[in-house]
C-alpha cells in the first residue's frame, strides 16, 4: 500500500529547513471561514489561535501583524509600531499578489518577500501558538519562541 505524501507549503518548508518542530492540523474547508471557526474546527482555544493580517503604510511598505483571531488591529497603534504616519489593511484582492497566499490561508511564514512582523504580546501567555499553515484547511502549531526566531518578529502590545 502506497504511503500518501504530505504536500508541503512554503511555511512548512521554511520550518523544516530551520529544523523547527511543528504540528500540522488539517480541517475540512471549501471556502474562507474566519479564525474563530477555524480554531473550533481544530479544537483549539481562539486565544491561542493567531491570524495573519497584512497592512500597508503611507510609505507603501507592507507589514505583517499576527494577533489572536478574535482581535482587530488598532490602526493608530499599528502605524506607530511600524513608524508610519498611517497604515491600512491591504485589499483582499491584493493578498495573493503581495504574499503568495490566498485569503484564509495566509501564513506569516514563507511570503513572497520578507516583511516586518509584529506578534501580539498575548502570544507569550502560551508555549505554543496556532497559525495558518499556508493554505485553507491547514494550521500549524509551533513554539512561540521558534515563531519569533524564524520571523524575527517584534513582540508588541497592539
Amino acid at each position: 500500500m502506497a504511503k500518501t505524501k504530505e504536500i508541503k507549503t512554503n511555511a512548512m518548508r521554511i520550518l523544516d529547513k530551520k529544523k523547527i518542530s511543528y504540528e500540522v492540523l488539517q480541517y475540512e474547508c471549501d471556502e474562507f471561514i474566519d479564525g474563530i471557526h477555524t480554531a473550533r474546527k481544530n479544537g483549539v482555544a481562539p486565544e491561542q489561535s493567531f491570524k495573519t493580517l497584512v497592512l500597508q503604510g503611507k510609505s507603501r511598505q507592507y507589514y505583517v501583524f499576527v494577533l489572536p483571531v478574535a482581535k482587530e488591529v488598532p490602526l493608530k497603534a499599528a502605524a506607530k509600531l511600524a513608524g508610519e504616519k498611517s497604515i491600512e489593511m491591504i485589499p483582499v484582492k491584493d493578498i495573493t499578489t503581495v504574499t503568495g497566499y490566498v485569503r484564509g490561508g495566509c501564513s506569516p511564514l514563507g511570503m513572497k518577500k520578507s516583511y516586518p512582523v509584529f506578534l501580539h504580546k498575548s502570544a507569550l501567555d502560551y508555549e505554543n501558538i496556532y497559525i495558518s499553515g499556508g493554505r485553507v484547511g491547514t494550521t500549524l502549531c509551533l513554539a512561540v519562541q521558534d515563531f519569533v526566531t524564524v520571523t524575527a518578529a517584534s513582540v508588541e502590545e497592539f
